[in-house]
């Protein structure tokens, strides 16, 4: 019985070994990631943004700006995904290159730790600080926030990594291995770049917004469930009430306002690009959030995490075990 189920593990070692991969370059992620100056991730945002100061006109009809950022968003995600992907099939190790872009897609997932330095510096009032640890994170005006604005923002960032982050590369991983992983990062990346809540990108942007929206579809309702349920029926119920939104396109507004509604505070509200601001649906489940929201918020997104980890864990577990009975 036993030679039996040692036999059939090595037969599935390829399941484990992708579980193995994820669970590492997970915890690696939030134990030990790179500075931002030095994230591949980081450097694709950064070319994202130098094409959009040559290729974004506003003064050109919505239907040229929305071809002009269908073919940007082609001309810099098919390139670099190509050559990769390629690269994955002529490497005589994939496995270790598959974990190297697993780990360069989590690079996101660390960010509680900034949202603690924002708790810390905000409980100094120290908003110059909070503002620039914030900037580097967001790609919106953050030098004016006030301290209700920084809450909300680092809130908000906080609950939605884990969308394009943990969430999505544990589902596109096992759905399409790292090369499906790699081009969602990729398509993500444009939309937080581009985001068509942005006025500059309203046009622009809309191709990949939609594109992200529908992909990012069911990892965020996966991911709002998995916030809901701490905090209750009542939140559990807001996933499947439609969320009025009479401002512009914005994918993430649905985890804020499950996360309003667990931490019962305001989220949302306006915001500002380029000196510009942009009336965003206000999200009143509560008080105006201050730095203890912030603590509540890290735990929140830690104990779903946690869960999603526990899930990866427990899987082979199972799996291994109705084998071993099988035998």
């Amino acid at each position: 019985m036993v030679p039996e189920f040692a036999q059939q593990l090595l037969n599935e070692s390829s399941l484990y070994q992708g579980i193995m991969m994820l669970l590492v370059s997970l915890l690696l992620a939030r134990l030990a990631s790179p500075p931002r100056e030095f994230q591949p991730i980081v450097w694709f945002g950064l070319l994202a943004k130098e094409l959009a100061k040559k290729v974004v006109h506003s003064n050109r009809s919505p239907s040229q700006q929305i071809i002009a950022g269908a073919m940007a968003a082609i001309l810099l995600i098919l390139p670099f995904w190509a050559i990769i992907y390629f690269l994955l099939q002529l490497a005589a190790f994939p496995w270790f290159f598959e974990f190297v872009i697993l780990y360069i897609c989590l690079h996101d997932d660390n960010f509680k730790l900034v949202a603690g330095e924002v708790k810390q510096a905000l409980n100094r009032e120290d908003k110059t600080c909070a503002r620039h640890l914030l900037s580097l994170w967001l790609y919106r005006d953050t030098k004016q926030l006030s301290s209700v604005g920084i809450c909300k923002a680092t809130i908000e960032k906080l609950v939605t990594t884990p969308v394009y982050g943990t969430v999505s590369t544990i589902l596109f991983f096992s759905i399409g291995g790292a090369p499906l992983v790699l081009a969602a990062r990729m398509i993500k990346t444009l939309e937080l770049c581009w985001p068509a809540i942005n006025p500059k990108f309203k046009h622009f942007g809309q191709p990949i917004n939609l594109l992200s929206a529908a992909l990012f579809f069911i990892p965020s309702w996966l991911w709002n469930f998995t916030l809901a349920i701490q905090g209750g029926p009542k939140s559990i119920l807001l996933l499947f009430k439609p969320l009025s939104n009479d401002g512009p396109l914005y994918n993430c507004i649905k985890t804020c306002a499950t996360t309003a509604s667990v931490l019962k505070v305001e989220l949302g509200g306006p915001m500002k690009f380029n000196n510009q601001r942009v009336e965003v649906t206000k999200l009143i489940y509560g008080p105006k959030p201050d730095s203890r929201a912030i603590t509540a918020a890290i735990k929140l997104a830690s104990t779903a995490s946690t869960i999603w980890l526990s899930f990866l864990v427990l899987i082979p577990l199972i799996w291994a075990a109705l084998r071993y009975l099988q035998t």
